[in-house]
Formats: C-alpha cells, structure tokens, sequence
C-alpha cells in the first residue's frame, strides 16, 4: 500500500474517533489509536509514523523485533498484542513498551523478572474472556480479581488495565454488550484496587470501534482500516 493511502486511510480513522468522541461526549485525547501492524512491512509502519501514528502493535514476535530493528531510529511506542508464550516473556519484557495479552499470573511474573533494570516499568493489561469462548485466550472474568491482585503486586510492571477481543456481533447495540461488561469490571478493580493506575479499556478493532468508544474504550486497535487487509 502507497504512502498517501495509508496516510489518508489513517486520518479518516481519527476522524471516526473524533466524530464518535463527539457523539457521546466524550474528548478525543481520551481514545488513542492503536495501529496493528502485523505482517505489514517496516516500510508501512513508517510512513505511517510520518502521518503522526506512534503507537503500533504487533502479535508475532519474531516479525515485530525484525521491524524494531529495521526501525531503531523512530521512537515508536510498541505493544506485544499476541498470544504470550512462556519461551517469548523475556523478548517481549526487553524490547516492549506495553503488553495487552497477560492471562495468568506465571506469564506476569516472568515479564516482571525479565524487565531489564534500566527501562520503565512495562505497561500490562489482563486480557479477559468475555465471551467465555473456548478458542480464544483471556481469564475468566470470575477469576479475575484474583489475578489482578497478585499482578498489581509485581514489581518491574503496571497493571493499567484490561483488553478483551469480543465475539464478532453484527449491531452496534450487540456490539456494546460484552464491552459494556469488560467496563463494568475494570470500575470493579479500581474499588478492589485503589493504589493502581487503572486507566485502560484495550477494546474495539475496525469492525467495532465505535461501539467500543461508546463502551468506555481507551484504546483502540485498527489494523485492516489503516493498512488493509493482512497479507
């Protein structure tokens, strides 16, 4: 994909969110924009850093840090959103600013263990199983106050919140449902949690982004609506 289609690509997303924000009252400086970028080359993560994108994520480790490398010179914000392995925590915790897929609490210790000492805390958010579906990663939203509770009190990372990738629904009012509920227990964990910096709602992909804000989403992950669809 050209340069000046993914810029323009990106800037009617933002419009999306700014008109959605809008909509139901909410500033647009509280959603931010989450490319996904997965198979896409290096090449399309840079020109759309040179259209103001920052923050990138990627699911496949072994292609993000080929990227990270091809792309050392931009201060991107990268976020691991994949399915995390055991043998893939000390990659992800030495090359990651965030974390979106922590589901258990020996993937939560090993990051913290494994942050190097000279880089920030890492940013961590609990992926749920809101649907309860079989196929897909994610806590139990029943087990999750446990699980919060021991990784809020990990060293070497933050517990800023929670992600959840909702079964495909065809209505935004059925859409809103099960992002509604990840809110609603994220409101949980701040009274369970008081001390904990709890700001994030990782929801909404291109498909549902704007049932996503109206949920409460504070980031939202687009890949196909920027770059097209995966390769």
């Amino acid at each position: 994909m050209r340069k000046a289609e993914i810029t323009e690509n990106l800037n009617r997303v933002r419009e999306r969110i700014v008109t959605c924000c809008g909509a139901c009252g909410r500033g647009e400086g509280e959603v931010t924009l989450l490319a996904v970028s997965k198979t896409k080359p290096a090449s399309a993560l840079r020109a759309a850093f040179a259209a103001g994108q920052r923050d990138f994520g990627e699911n496949y480790l072994q292609e993000a840090l080929e990227k990270q490398a091809e792309l050392s010179d931009l201060p991107i914000r990268w976020h691991f959103i994949g399915p995390l392995q055991s043998n893939k925590t000390r990659q992800v915790a030495e090359h990651f600013q965030w974390v979106h897929t922590v589901d258990r609490l020996k993937i939560a210790r090993r990051l913290s263990e494994q942050r190097p000492a000279g880089l920030p805390p890492l940013e961590v958010c609990l992926q749920v199983n809101i649907d309860a579906e079989e196929s897909k990663s994610g806590v139990a939203p029943g087990e999750l106050p446990q699980l919060a509770q021991a990784v809020a009190e990990l060293p070497n990372i933050r517990l800023r919140g929670l992600m959840a990738i909702p079964a495909p629904r065809g209505e935004r009012a059925e859409q809103r449902a099960p992002l509604e509920a990840l809110a609603s227990l994220l409101q949980s964990l701040r009274e369970q949690l008081p001390g904990a910096p709890l700001d994030t709602l990782s929801m909404g992909m291109s498909a549902d982004m704007e049932a996503a804000i109206e949920a409460g989403s504070t980031m939202v992950r687009v890949g196909t609506d920027i770059f097209g669809r995966r390769d």
